[in-house]
């Protein structure tokens, strides 16, 4: 959990009146916010005092590069800012790099910790329910989601092996949350804690489009759970991703779906057919070339529903 956002800045830097005062505003902002926070000379013995929790709990700003690649090396995450003093500066390797440091927010700050140390992102928060990146260890709960026929009876389940479904996943949040900035996220129940269900948005194989979907374990349907986390992920893809329109595909048979498609908004366009379970039933990958073995392509019928946020 991050605790501590730390600034690590070159002597030039430190002092440079205009930039040194953005990064105490900056600091003193996060401060505000809960968190501890600092500003320190790159190549000090500030952080190599800290012991390993603290530096699991920090992150670290600092405008070097050569000071990144020193702090990484020696277990901190990391962002690069640039400023005034030294806009062109390359950060080799740091996903991160920050500017108008004075105007970035809080959640930027918790989000990039996040990302760096392998912690999931909540996404939303509606009045019952969490939506927020999966992990690996909600994969046990989904196969217990899963168990009743009920759930795939009308769309895809997962690998036969656990195994097979984690390392599905740990690519799926590397390479897609990391990547994309949206997925299939897990749904929490506030109350309890309890994984309910999954939701979110992806781009099935052979579309364009992004699609919604969502299920809900059988013991938590019929209380409303689907609409209300879709309703708050439609509204999150129009104001934060700022997606036009998004697709859901449905089977004809799976009438409560369709049910909560109608209900949210989405019009009837007519059926496409749809590559269905494109991996089979093991998640197998080629140790050279990392790609990942697709199995013999089966299709489905689905109707296509749309949803407009234009206005």
């Amino acid at each position: 959990m991050l605790n501590n956002v730390y600034f690590s800045l070159s002597e030039k830097t430190i002092t440079d009146v205009t930039v040194r005062g953005q990064m105490e505003s900056t600091a003193q902002y996060i401060k505000e916010n809960g968190y501890e926070s600092g500003i320190h000379c790159a190549g000090g013995s500030f952080f190599d005092k800290q012991d390993e929790a603290s530096k699991h709990n920090t992150l670290v700003i600092t405008d070097s590069d050569k000071d990144a690649q020193r702090l990484i090396a020696n277990g901190f995450y990391c962002a690069g800012v640039r400023h005034g003093g030294n806009p062109k500066e390359q950060f080799n390797g740091i996903k991160y790099v920050l500017e108008e440091i004075d105007e970035v927010d809080i959640d930027s700050f918790v989000k990039i910790y996040q990302r760096s140390a392998g912690e999931p992102w909540d996404v939303i928060m509606t009045e019952r329910l969490l939506i927020r990146e999966t992990t690996l260890d909600d994969v046990d709960e989904f196969y217990k989601l899963y168990q009743d026929p009920e759930m795939t009876k009308y769309m895809e389940g997962l690998f036969e092996n656990p195994e097979d479904e984690k390392r599905y996943q740990r690519d799926y949040i590397e390479k897609v949350y990391g990547l994309m900035g949206f997925g299939i996220w897990t749904i929490v129940r506030r109350e309890d804690g309890r994984i309910i269900g999954r939701a979110g948005y992806s781009v099935r194989n052979g579309f364009d489009e992004i699609e919604l979907g969502f299920l809900i374990g059988k013991e938590f349907q019929n209380q409303g759970y689907a609409y209300e986390a879709c309703s708050a992920i439609l509204e999150y893809g129009k104001e934060v991703l700022l997606l036009d329109q998004v697709q859901a595909l449905v089977k004809k048979e799976n009438e409560v779906s369709i049910h909560i498609c109608q209900k949210l908004g989405f019009v009837q366009t007519g059926t496409v057919s749809v590559e269905e379970n494109i991996y089979g039933r093991e998640y197998i990958k080629d140790a050279e070339t990392d790609s990942v073995r697709f199995s013999e392509a089966h299709y489905g019928e689905y109707i296509r529903f749309y949803k407009s946020f234009k206005k």
